[in-house]
């Protein structure tokens, strides 16, 4: 059976390849839709505590997305570079 634990882990691999290619943006998005896959799999099995702390990281992922999207984040690891 299909469970949203699988679909999940699907689109996780999905992301990590996007992210593998250097296409970041894409990579976020697809990590999203895997964050919503496990918040609706938490909460099927009445985790709330779970499902919370997927919510949480799920909105400072999107948060920094949007961080990334406008620019506002180093593109490099060396703070030299910055």
């Amino acid at each position: 059976m299909f469970s949203f634990a699988i679909l999940g882990g699907i689109l996780l691999n999905i992301g990590a390849y996007l992210t593998y290619k250097g296409n970041i943006y894409q990579a976020v998005i697809v990590y999203m839709f895997a964050d919503l896959c496990w918040i609706i799999m938490a909460y099927e099995k009445q985790d709330f505590v779970g499902a919370g702390f997927i919510i949480v990281g799920t909105i400072f992922g999107f948060l920094a997305y949007l961080k990334m999207k406008d620019g506002e984040m180093n593109k490099s690891l060396n703070e030299d570079d910055a």
